[in-house]
């Protein structure tokens, strides 16, 4: 991400919600995040992970859809020159 997108204020990070993993390993999204974000049944997340020293430190949830858009948005100047 580049300096000048943080610098606009249109990017940023914070905390929405603290969860537990239970021990199967699931974890409820709070209702008020899931209406915030729009979650409804049957929405697809993408689960991204970032690493450190090939550890992974962070993982976030992206609504596929938006992954595909911002995929799309990457390789319409590529494909575009084909």
């Amino acid at each position: 991400m580049s300096k000048d997108r943080l610098a606009e204020g249109k990017c940023h990070c914070e905390i929405e919600s603290i969860v537990k993993v239970d021990e199967r390993g699931q974890m409820v999204l709070p209702k008020e995040i899931r209406e915030k974000v729009g979650i409804e049944p049957d929405t697809k997340l993408a689960l991204v992970s970032m690493k450190k020293d090939e550890e992974i430190c962070c993982i976030s949830l992206m609504k596929t859809e938006e992954l595909e858009e911002m995929v799309g948005e990457r390789l319409e100047p590529v494909i575009s020159n084909l």
